[in-house]
């Protein structure tokens, strides 16, 4: 190991990575003329092109022997961030993170926590929030719980648990508006709405109408968390999820206005682990658990 141009190499696989020098020498925090004097360095030790310099301005090209370098210098650089990264944390072998939505966190999975450490008083469960779906390969926890039309590429999506749509609204404002029983009154109601497209007010139009709802109109919020909140404030009526607002709706923060009528989504909750990566056995047992609980809750 000692001859190869270390520097060198990763400087070439965030290139290619990024498809340009700018932005592997911001990743790099060097200029782009010392991303350049890395490529030709490595390309003078191997005494192979790397990259096709002319061919083409649309963008960067790599030659067949550079591909291969390229994506073996990643793959390495991929596992060696992951080995740093649990050499950092030092998790005990108990200790289990999952990643996942900030909405799923605080509606669904952190008020079941309580109740998996007393089934299981040595497991230590973290909780990693992010709204992406980031790229598990480079995520310091054990697995990821996404919700989505899965399953994605690179990746094992397992489903945990289907959901279902139907709206929501506050007592205060169902009673204001006329306590309104059918979706036609959605027309005289402001619609509130997810920025998740899987929730959107135009799959409850395409179900149970009307057909000439307005769901362009209405506020917009970043989080079905979000959402929620907005809903029980009183402003305006909700597409919500089930699994996200069923404690509300127990607690009579909210309502369903129109009785049983909802939208079936068949597999809307996935388990996301990267190909080739061994899960834990404490994360096994938080898997197992996880499902059991999504199987005991009703459904819409």
């Amino acid at each position: 190991m000692k001859p190869i141009p270390l520097n060198a190499l990763r400087a070439f696989a965030l290139t290619v990575r990024h498809g340009g020098v700018r932005s592997a020498a911001r990743e790099l925090s060097v200029s782009h003329s010392a991303i350049s004097r890395h490529i030709s360095e490595l390309e003078r030790w191997l005494g192979a092109p790397l990259i096709e310099r002319g061919a083409s301005t649309r963008g960067l090209l790599v030659t067949a022997q550079g591909d291969r370098l390229a994506t073996a210098a990643l793959d390495a650089l991929r596992d060696i961030g992951l080995a740093v990264d649990a050499v950092r944390e030092l998790r005990p072998a108990h200790a289990v993170a999952i990643s996942t939505t900030p909405s799923f966190a605080a509606r669904w999975l952190l008020q079941r926590l309580p109740a998996l450490e007393r089934a299981h008083p040595r497991l230590e469960v973290s909780l990693h929030v992010d709204q992406r779906l980031d790229d598990p390969h480079a995520s310091t926890s054990d697995f990821a719980i996404r919700s989505g039309r899965g399953p994605w590429p690179d990746v094992i999506a397992e489903p945990l648990m289907g959901d279902a749509l139907y709206p929501v609204m506050s007592p205060a404002l169902w009673e204001a508006s006329g306590r309104p029983a059918d979706s036609a009154a959605l027309r005289g109601l402001r619609l509130l709405h997810d920025r998740d497209a899987s929730a959107s007010w135009q799959l409850w139009r395409e179900a149970f109408g009307p057909a000439d709802l307005d769901v362009r109109s209405g506020p917009r919020l970043a989080s079905s968390d979000l959402l929620l909140r907005a809903a029980a404030q009183g402003m305006g009526v909700a597409l919500a999820r089930h699994r996200l607002v069923q404690d509300d709706l127990a607690t009579g923060l909210l309502m369903r206005p129109f009785g049983e009528r909802h939208i079936a989504l068949e597999t809307s909750y996935w388990i996301v682990t990267p190909h080739r990566t061994h899960v834990r056995d404490a994360a096994r047992t938080v898997i197992a658990w996880l499902r059991r609980e999504a199987q005991a809750q009703p459904g819409a």
